[in-house]
């Protein structure tokens, strides 16, 4: 518990980096649209694709074909999505670092430190969404122990990933170079990488309470209305929750990989307690 509440407080020395530069949200927010629009490029032709349950037989062979056509779809799909996720994520990072290093980020100048980085973001992106959907193959066919240790094994990859992203960015690393920087960083700090990720998952819990109390209370009330206004503000207020806890999410990866790396705090952190998050055992 105590690396977590740790990991709150940090969290709120995020939040007062954020709010040198607010417009970094908007980083996040991109992001969501970017890949949902990928997405739909790619998952509704592979829905359309599906094939209609049909007693004739002459279409039997190109029902067939249809299935993997879809699959092939939905892959691409879920690979460029991932890679529109990282680059903005990189992005991210990057508008933290320059505010960490004194200068004063737009996010046109997040993005163009992006576009930069684009030889080592999207090599990396494909092989975490190739990762990751292996691990989600193998756990939908495997019983209760395979996918319990598929669990673990998909725990133990975003721990030791945690850092890669900041390391492409922030030192011009390739994506093997990127991950064994960042796994070698996190090798002996695994506990506080885990508790930094449930803290801000934390965070972004009680921050969205209110939307919930909110749809409570309106449909207690059961009036229709009201309980329309009440589920358009709640998506709101948690769209907004949702784009500022990535975005601190990704202030707090770019101090830590500084502080790691440099072994001082950055400019917005002098009185953070990094060091605790870091401990050696």
């Amino acid at each position: 518990m105590g690396r977590i509440r740790n990991t709150i407080e940090l969290a709120k020395t995020s939040w007062g980096v954020l709010q040198k530069d607010r417009e970094l949200v908007v980083l996040p927010v991109l992001s969501f649209l970017g890949a949902a629009l990928v997405l739909a490029i790619f998952v509704i032709p592979g829905v359309l694709a599906l094939p209609e349950e049909s007693a004739g037989s002459a279409a039997a062979g190109e029902e067939q074909a249809l299935p993997a056509l879809s699959l092939i779809l939905f892959v691409l799909g879920s690979l460029a999505a991932t890679v529109v996720s990282v680059f903005f994520t990189g992005a991210l990072v990057a508008g933290a670092h320059e505010r960490m290093s004194g200068g004063d980020p737009t996010v046109g100048s997040a993005i163009g430190r992006a576009i930069q980085r684009i030889p080592g973001l999207v090599p990396w992106a494909l092989l975490t969404a190739t990762v990751g959907m292996i691990i989600q193959a193998l756990r939908e066919r495997a019983g209760a122990v395979g996918q319990f240790i598929l669990g673990g094994i998909d725990l133990a990859w975003n721990v030791a990933s945690f850092l890669t992203i900041p390391a492409i960015v922030i030192d011009d690393k390739g994506p093997i170079d990127g991950f064994k920087s960042s796994a070698g960083l996190l090798r002996q700090t695994w506990g506080e990488n885990l508790a930094s990720q449930i803290g801000f998952g934390l965070v972004g819990f009680l921050a969205v309470i209110p939307a919930i109390v909110l749809i409570a209370i309106a449909a207690a009330l059961n009036v229709t209305a009201l309980l329309v206004v009440a589920f358009i503000i709640a998506a709101v207020w948690i769209a907004l929750v949702l784009a500022v806890v990535s975005a601190l999410g990704g202030i707090f990866k770019a101090a830590l990989y500084l502080y790691a790396t440099r072994g001082r705090a950055p400019e917005g952190f002098e009185g953070a307690d990094l060091a605790r998050t870091f401990t050696r055992r």
